[in-house]
């Protein structure tokens, strides 16, 4: 599993020019909350939303505002992991058109949104269940876990074999039950590397600067990473790529 960690750095060293650029549209998706004025707060660099202060204070102008914000978030964040997916299925499948690309970005962003989008409605509708039953503090991360390993591998089912929502959600269960390795690796990679870069940007600005120190971190260096992690273990299904 250790050549997963080298073959994602090896794509990401010799395409950063590209990745950095592609990775712009994950900093405006992450800063859409921030300027909306919602009740969001930032931890290790990603945003969150206080949903205990949706419930007691939401009216019609702060629903839209909300809806309006998810929506264009989730197709930045949609837009980011298409393009820096392409990246690998360029690299491994030496397809380098210009125009082919162009057209497979606009194509395969519209079905990555809808995957985010049902992710998100989801956990929406969980996050309200659980606020009712007392549970949201348990059972929110619970479902948002597991639902999260369910589709995990989809966005780039989507992107890498152009399959449709439908025949990439299969393909993410099937592969997350035969290797949940890989899984499980990029998610202990993820925690440690975030770890590491908020312990040291905590302690080199303080609390109230790192908060957006890491955002910007995240953004730029590590979340393109680990879609390149995600891809490159997607595409170790093929034997040949194996060795």
């Amino acid at each position: 599993m250790a050549t997963l960690i080298e073959d994602a750095w090896e794509t990401y060293a010799s395409n950063i020019k590209l990745v950095l650029l592609f990775s712009i549209p994950f900093i405006i998706a992450f800063l859409i909350p921030i300027f909306a004025q919602l009740p969001t707060y930032i931890s290790s660099g990603a945003i969150f939303l206080r949903s205990a202060s949706i419930f007691l204070n939401i009216n019609a102008e702060s629903l839209a505002v909300i809806i309006v914000s998810v929506f264009l978030s989730l197709l930045f964040l949609s837009f980011a992991f298409v393009a820096i997916s392409l990246i690998v299925k360029a690299r491994r499948t030496f397809t380098h058109n210009a125009a082919s690309v162009i057209r497979e970005v606009e194509k395969y962003t519209g079905r990555v949104f809808a995957v985010l989008l049902a992710y998100t409605f989801i956990l929406v509708i969980v996050n309200i269940l659980g606020y009712f039953l007392g549970l949201q503090e348990v059972l929110t991360p619970i479902v948002g876990f597991f639902l999260f390993m369910a589709i995990f591998y989809a966005p780039t089912a989507i992107v890498i074999d152009n399959k449709r929502m439908g025949a990439a959600l299969n393909q993410s269960l099937e592969l997350v039950a035969r290797s949940p390795q890989y899984f499980l690796m990029w998610v202990l990679v993820l925690v440690f590397v975030v770890g590491i870069a908020d312990f040291v940007a905590i302690h080199a600005t303080g609390t109230l600067v790192s908060s957006y120190i890491m955002l910007f971190i995240n953004s730029i260096f590590i979340l393109p990473y680990f879609v390149i992690f995600q891809a490159e273990a997607y595409m170790k299904r093929f034997s040949i790529l194996k060795h």
